[in-house]
Parts: C-alpha cells; sequence; structure tokens
C-alpha cells in the first residue's frame, strides 16, 4: 500500500511509538529478505527507500513474484486487516537496496483505533497493491517471455515511471537478474529481449534505468 504525503507519512509512523521506543530502521541489500512466509506477523514496515518485492512460494518450490513496493509504501499489514494474528503470507525481499522503518504491530494497531482516517487510508492503499497483484498475474500468465517482459515494464512503468525527455524512465536500477527472478525467466534470455526492444527503438537504458519511449506503442506492438 502506497500513502500520499510522504513527510507527514514518515512522521506519522514514527510518532506511532507514543513517546515509547522509536521505529526501528533496517537496511537491506538486494537481494536480502525482510521476512519468510510463515514467520511471526509480529512488525509492520514502511518503506524509505528503494523497492521491495513479495511473492508467494508454492508447493513446488516456485516462487511468483505478486507486487512491487516502492518507497512510501507499508507492507506487513494483513495481520490488522483480517482482524487476527496469522503467519507471515508472502515471502518480502529487497529488490534493490531499501532503507525501512518498522513498528510493532500493537502499536500500529492502537494507532488506527484511534485514528479511523488511518484505517481508511491503509484499505485505499491495500486496493492499489491488490490491483497491481492483478496485473502482476496476468503478467506471468503469458508463456511467451518477450510477452512477459513487455507487461513487467508496463507495470514499472505505472507504478515507478518519471516523465523524462526521452519517455517514462523506470526510476529503479534494475540488474537483468533482479528482473529475470521478477519474471520467471533467466538473465541471459532477459539480456537478450531487452537488446531487442533496444534495437527497435522501443527502450533505453542508462546507468541500469530504463526508459520507455512510449509505452502506448509497446504495448500495441509487443504485449
Amino acid at each position: 500500500m502506497v500513502l500520499s504525503d510522504d513527510k507527514s507519512l514518515a512522521a506519522m509512523f514514527r510518532q506511532m511509538s507514543g513517546g515509547g521506543f522509536p521505529p526501528v530502521v533496517e537496511s537491506f541489500e538486494r537481494g536480502k529478505t525482510i521476512f519468510f512466509p510463515g514467520d511471526p506477523a509480529e512488525r509492520v514496515y514502511f518503506l524509505l527507500k528503494g523497492a521491495v518485492k513479495l511473492s508467494r512460494v508454492y508447493e513446488a518450490g516456485e516462487e511468483i513474484t505478486v507486487a512491487l513496493l516502492r518507497e512510501n509504501s507499508v507492507f506487513g499489514v494483513l495481520s490488522l486487516i483480517t482482524g487476527h494474528r496469522s503467519d507471515r503470507f508472502y515471502h518480502a525481499v529487497a529488490f534493490t537496496p531499501v532503507e525501512l522503518l518498522s513498528l510493532p504491530i500493537d502499536r500500529v494497531e492502537k494507532t488506527i483505533k484511534q485514528n479511523p482516517e488511518l484505517s481508511m487510508v491503509m484499505l485505499q492503499g491495500l486496493s492499489s497493491r491488490i490491483l497491481q497483484t492483478e496485473m502482476m498475474i496476468e503478467t506471468l500468465a503469458h508463456r511467451d517471455m518477450g510477452s512477459r517482459l513487455v507487461s513487467f515494464l508496463l507495470i514499472l512503468c505505472r507504478d515507478f515511471g518519471v516523465p523524462s525527455e526521452d519517455g517514462i524512465t523506470i526510476d529503479l536500477k534494475l540488474s537483468h537478474q533482479a528482473i529475470a527472478e521478477a519474471i520467471g525467466s533467466t538473465r541471459v534470455t532477459v539480456t537478450r529481449l531487452l537488446g531487442d526492444l533496444r534495437a527497435e527503438k522501443m527502450i533505453s537504458i542508462h546507468k541500469k534505468k530504463i526508459t520507455v519511449h512510449n509505452p502506448v506503442v509497446l504495448s500495441q506492438q509487443f504485449a
């Protein structure tokens, strides 16, 4: 879930401690696990910097990406929504280097009860994440890896895109390996497919940041 005002939201999260213990600040390198499925749901997280990947691991060992969270997102809140304590449902991994604030779930729950407006904002943010999850599932439904990649780039344009002179720049430094892990492909395949898109002048890449020159044309021609 993503909330609207960066500064006020970060301040609100820090103030949830109620004068007690301050939020814990943690940093994770890319690829490091924040929590595993089945871990106790003890803390709620606020994403200060970077991007976090949420995925589901199935019995066959397959791991499917269900959402990518950007800065100013709150996650680890399903126990608050369901109304009862449960173990973690997702695998949360640093998709890029990240910096987080976290608070005990009890503290967040108490603050929400005292501030109904905060509950509504959390529900709105959760709705946005559900939409992204549906889009990710549609992306992974493509058997053709080229279509998967294009659909994934379009999701990133929507959620991480910044207008630039050349189109929409995805404001993440993305390695080919990270993209491959997100769409269930291999680094070699992703490298080849990105090269094809560059040759077609659909995208450009500078310092690991991808610019989509025309998302509409890309979606019509390749998705």
